[in-house]
Parts: structure tokens; sequence; C-alpha cells
């Protein structure tokens, strides 16, 4: 049984990448070769992934956008409050968090960015409904603040708009980056299309859950927030496809794979193979799971003590990340969002 205190680590607080590099793919990358035990640990940069990718083997990004979604106002009391929009659900509905001196109550209104007022819907825990006056995503594009994470420590900028989005982000939604794509560039992908290496997309709505802690020592009694995903039918096709010849699927971020694994664990309760779905995943991989999908990953480094940590620890091997972290500490690699990549290979159970 593993516990919170097994996924802790000391990181020196300067390694915590504070802006992103000007070229995505100048980032470092940490190939973790666990063919080998104990694993190799392989300096790179990120332009070299390319030539660590097989010919027929899948990329599957996460095409989410991020949106405008913080704001700051008022109440109609005056009180000042934030809002964090979560997830649209509906075309003038949005769930969203608020931190103000008091909650707001059913019924209330609440300005924000001085330009148009929201009204206080019904509570769905932990979130509160928004009423917005017109469409959710017009309203938010105008108006709101890119949400970047708690440990970046400035405000963002015109840069972070462009620099906190990866340059395949299609669909809106989103209130965190799937930061494992924000390396990849277009001289890149004409570097992996020259390679014969195949890619397609899924889209998971990251939300502010991502950055929630965990706070029980007994990992199991976690609760998981939940994300919408779509896994097109095309995509279980080719990942079908992939498998059958015996390539690899090579997820970019932890979101993709959740969204993958989400999926065929769906499919594999159902009696059936893996199949395009649109659904809600609170999915919890920890050690001891076992992937049906993923072969690979694509990942930034995660926060000591969080889910990110203990998913890529159940993929990789627990002792495998540890070695591989205290690599990167004493290399100075740039960690959490902005920072630099890790390619891992799944390791099996014996």
């Amino acid at each position: 049984m593993f516990t919170l205190s097994d996924f802790d680590f000391n990181l020196p607080p300067e390694l915590i990448a504070q802006s992103a590099l000007a070229e995505r793919s100048a980032s470092r990358l940490l190939e973790v070769d666990n063919r080998a035990t104990p694993a190799a640990l392989i300096d790179r940069r990120f332009s070299e992934l390319p030539d660590l990718i097989g010919p027929g083997d899948l990329l599957v990004f996460n095409d989410t956008k991020v949106l405008k979604a913080r704001f700051f106002g008022q109440k109609a009391s005056g009180g000042r409050v934030e809002v964090l929009v979560e997830r649209l659900s509906g075309a003038t509905t949005a769930l969203a968090q608020i931190r103000a001196s008091k909650s707001p109550v059913e019924g209330s209104t609440i300005r924000l960015a001085d330009a148009f007022d929201v009204t206080v819907g019904e509570r769905v825990e932990p979130f509160y409904t928004l009423h917005f006056p017109a469409e959710c995503l017009t309203l938010i594009e105008q108006f709101g603040r890119l949400p970047l994470p708690p440990y970046i420590e400035h405000d963002a900028d015109a840069y972070d708009e462009t620099r906190y989005q990866t340059v395949y982000a299609a669909n809106p939604g989103a209130v965190a980056a799937p930061t494992a794509g924000l390396h990849f560039d277009d001289a890149l992908f004409a570097r992996l299309d020259a390679r014969g290496v195949e890619r397609a997309t899924l889209t998971l709505h990251v939300g502010a859950g991502t950055f929630q802690p965990v706070r029980v020592e007994n990992i199991a009694e976690h609760k998981m927030h939940s994300e919408w995903y779509d896994l097109p039918q095309s995509l279980a096709d080719r990942i079908a496809a992939v498998k059958a010849r015996g390539n690899r699927v090579i997820a970019v971020g932890t979101t993709s794979m959740r969204a993958l694994e989400a999926a065929a664990r769906d499919a594999a309760h159902a009696g059936r193979p893996l199949a395009g779905s649109q659904a809600e995943t609170d999915i919890f991989i920890t050690p001891g799971y076992e992937f049906r999908v993923v072969d690979r990953l694509v990942t930034n480094f995660h926060l000591p003590k969080s889910t990110l940590l203990m998913l890529v620890s159940a993929f990789a091997g627990m002792d495998t990340i540890r070695d591989a972290y205290r690599h990167a500490i004493e290399q100075r690699y740039r960690f959490f969002s902005y920072g630099d990549a890790m390619l891992l290979t799944r390791r099996d159970p014996n």
C-alpha cells in the first residue's frame, strides 16, 4: 500500500521554471531508457525527439485550448471576488470556482472585469453555476485573463498568452495547458513527418483540479476531479492498426494518457475493444495500474505528492522515477509547466 509520503521529494525553488523558453523545442529532454535495471538516464535536447521514435509509431496529442478563465470582480454588496471558470456547461452557462470573503448566494449578481454581470445559479460542489448575459466563450476571450499555474509567480502577459498554448490548440475549454505539448513547434513536426511518425489528436479539457493537492496519507482515499474528453472513433481505429503492426502508441502528456486509458478501461468493462467516446473521467492511475494503450509517454516533471507523479510512477516504475527526478535535480533541469521534459517507456509488472 502506497502512501502520500512515497511521492514526496525536495525541489530547490529556483528550479521551478517561471517563464517559457523563446524556442519551444530548445528545452531539455531526459530520456529514461528502462530496458535495463537500473534505467539509463540520457540527457538530451527536446529537438532530438524525432530520432528516438520509430517510423510508424503514433504520437497522440491533446488539442484542448486554454480559456482566459480568470476574472476579478465585485459582488453587488461591493465585496471583491476572484472567479476561475472551470468548464463551460452551456452556451451561456459555466461552472466556476469563486473566492470571496463570504460565499455568494443563488440569484445574486457579480460584476466581472468591470464589463458585464453574471448571475449566480445553483451550487454544484465544489463549483457555482454562473449565468452569462451572452455567449460564455465570447465574453471569456474578450475580458478574461489567462490562468497561469499557482507556482508561476507573475501575472499572465502577452508572451504567456502565446507560450501557454500549444501550437495545435483547437478546442477551447481548458483552464490549464497540456504542458508536454508546449515543446512542439512546426519545425519539429516537419522532422517527425519526414521520419514517418504518425500524429493524431484527442481532446481532454484540463480542469483546475489538476493542481488540487492530495490531502490524505492513504492515497486510495483520494477522490480525483472529473474532466471531459473526446476520443474520436477514427483515433480508436488508428490505435488498433498501430498495435496490430507492432508499433507503439506514445501519449504526449498525462492528459492524453488519461483520456486513452480511461476510454480503454471503460471499453474493457463493457467487454469490447477501444472505441470512440465522449465522456467524463475521474481515472486515478497509481502504481499497480494495468496500462492498456500507452507504450511511451512524453511528459514534464510534476509536483511533489501530486496525482501526476503517481501516474508516471505507475507507468515507468517507482524506483525509475525516483532516480530520474534525483538526476534531473542534480543536473538542474527546469521543472513544472514551463520546464523541461522526459521520455518514458512503460515498465510492465514482472
